[in-house]
């Protein structure tokens, strides 16, 4: 990837923990849950289980990328 590319990805620099860790403290664990229904914020959530789960399954990965970019979207305006 070249530093054009680093850009234009809104991700870049951003740890999956940060990643979790910004969205469990704007939303909390209830709202997530209610947002994404993923089991990770409803039976005994941590931040721990949460990116075990993330980095085990792609399609919630890419779910929970999706809410930060817009989340970072709304807090930019």
């Amino acid at each position: 990837m070249n530093n054009n590319e680093n850009k234009n990805n809104p991700l870049h620099g951003i740890t999956l923990e940060k990643l979790v860790t910004e969205l469990q403290a704007h939303y909390g664990w209830e709202k997530l849950d209610e947002m994404m229904h993923m089991n990770c914020f409803h039976e005994n959530p941590s931040i721990n289980s949460c990116l075990k789960f993330f980095r085990k399954t792609p399609w919630a990965r890419a779910k929970i990328e999706k809410l930060y970019i817009t989340f970072r979207k709304q807090q930019t305006k």
